[in-house]
């Protein structure tokens, strides 16, 4: 079938009705909403709204299933993972589809993200044989001389994960693989805009032989204050915005939780900088994802040197991108996830140009589509600059001193991760001393990681570190065992 006759095909197909997954049972909810395909404007799914009492059970699901999680051996823990990488695989292009189809993400990119995702949870299964803890010597004191300490890790329970649309599928591996490595229970609220990716991968999981219980997922809005409340969670993760991840740090108490919040994509070039290749990277690693990624390159700060040259090859390399139906392969840039994000982007292009900024490339929407946008002469108080755009847009400014750079990056509410390219080894140790930011990306853009990184942030842009081994670290809690003769 060709590309054009599979989105026909797919445009054409009836909406899925989703169900929820509730102590290893299917079950439909009382209400539904649509949700529209953000290229056609046509309803691709009926997504379950999850009430509160379907919250209550599906707590009393993983409650009831955590000493069984907490008891199975690690080795069956990391060959159910194992399984499931293997299951998704298989159904990348299946997956892909919807993904494209929910998300407006162009299918290259789609289905790329299903076969990375295979590494996190094969590098969640090699982790959950490898939880250890550690000896304590105990000779450094005289009360100590002689006895025997250390510390073991247990899973902490029941874990509450809520994950965004940009990533739908690797995001929710991220939450799911490691608290199952670590021999817990999780609730999951899946996001609004996605629920078909997030139901394809539970029948996944359940395919694969999770217990029942030990993963239970839930769709819409209305659960989610509630689910991080709920004095039965034991842990909290969550992706998305600065704002709601300011609301879940409020309402978790005395609980620990794990934030991975927004940024703004700073990359630094340097002036002995090779732009013939950070001009390129730079350019597709903002517009990838239709730019939305919490480090997708933003703005660019540039040596005055080099600046006129860069900015050329930037805005020569936009240009070559294409932007169309997301389920077009040639596709390079889909949609953003819908017409109201656009309208909000579109109106940060219209601040910026209005307040003396230049539009170099693009600028313009098309419903749920943003042409791929190159900025110069942004002040640093415009939105584009200063909060996150989360869509195509780059702004490209010259600089004099790197010092003076370092201090806006450090100075900034963000601080998720920094690109710099030099061909010095000492102005890129001077940049991981003096940077306040999660990453430091040598001779990359911001928008690098690889899915065995402590990824996260600082200041707003979030709390703790993900990946499998990080994860499942904040996933268990410490025990201390001393042996007093």
């Amino acid at each position: 079938m060709s590309s054009v006759s599979a989105a026909k095909h797919a445009a054409e197909a009836a909406p899925a009705e989703i169900p929820m997954l509730i102590g290893g049972e299917w079950r439909m909810a009382a209400e539904t909403y649509p949700v529209r395909d953000p290229y056609r404007n046509v309803v691709v799914a009926n997504a379950p709204r999850s009430s509160l009492a379907d919250l209550n059970d599906a707590l009393d699901a993983a409650v009831k299933a955590k000493a069984q999680a907490a008891a199975t051996p690690a080795y069956e823990r990391a060959a159910l993972l194992r399984r499931a990488a293997k299951l998704l695989v298989e159904r990348a292009d299946r997956i892909a589809d919807v993904m494209s189809r929910e998300t407006g993400k162009a299918i290259r990119d789609a289905r790329a993200e299903i076969i990375r995702s295979q590494d996190t949870l094969s590098l969640s299964a090699e982790e959950a044989v490898r939880i250890e803890g550690e000896h304590v010597p105990l000779d450094a004191s005289a009360m100590g001389a002689g006895k025997i300490c250390f510390m073991l890790r247990f899973p902490v329970g029941v874990v509450a994960g809520i994950t965004p649309f940009n990533a739908p599928v690797n995001l929710a591996c991220h939450k799911i693989a490691p608290s199952i490595a670590a021999g817990n229970t999780l609730v999951l609220k899946a996001p609004p805009q996605s629920p078909g990716v997030i139901h394809e991968l539970a029948q996944i999981f359940v395919e694969a032989g999770t217990p029942a219980g030990v993963l239970n997922v839930l769709y819409g809005d209305v659960v989610g204050p509630a689910l991080v409340s709920d004095v039965r969670v034991d842990f909290i993760t969550f992706t998305g915005s600065p704002r709601a991840g300011a609301q879940i740090k409020a309402a978790s108490g005395l609980r620990r939780v794990a934030l991975e919040l927004g940024g703004n994509g700073v990359t630094i070039v340097h002036e002995d900088a090779d732009i013939a290749e950070a001009a390129p990277v730079c350019a597709r690693n903002s517009m990838r994802l239709a730019g939305q990624s919490c480090i997708s390159v933003q703005t660019v700060y540039v040596h005055r040197s080099l600046y006129d040259r860069f900015v050329e090859l930037v805005v020569a390399e936009v240009k070559k991108l294409k932007l169309g139906d997301p389920l077009d392969p040639a596709t390079d840039v889909g949609t953003l996830i819908d017409e109201a994000a656009a309208l909000r982007v579109e109106s940060w292009i219209k601040e910026a140009s209005a307040g003396g900024a230049k539009i170099l490339a693009g600028g313009k929407r098309h419903g749920a589509q943003i042409e791929p946008t190159v900025i110069s002469g942004a002040k640093p108080e415009m939105k584009v600059v200063c909060d996150e755009v989360f869509g195509p847009v780059i702004s490209l400014a010259p600089y004099d001193d790197i010092e003076a750079v370092f201090r806006t990056v450090s100075e900034s509410r963000f601080g998720l991760q920094t690109g710099i390219f030099t061909k010095s080894t000492e102005l890129a140790i001077r940049a991981v001393r003096s940077l306040r930011t999660g990453g430091v990306i040598i001779n990359g853009s911001s928008t690098w990681r690889t899915d065995q990184l402590a990824y996260g942030g600082v200041k707003d842009s979030g709390i703790g570190r993900e990946g499998p081994r990080y994860s499942i670290r904040d996933m268990t809690e410490e025990r201390m065992v001393l042996f007093n003769y």
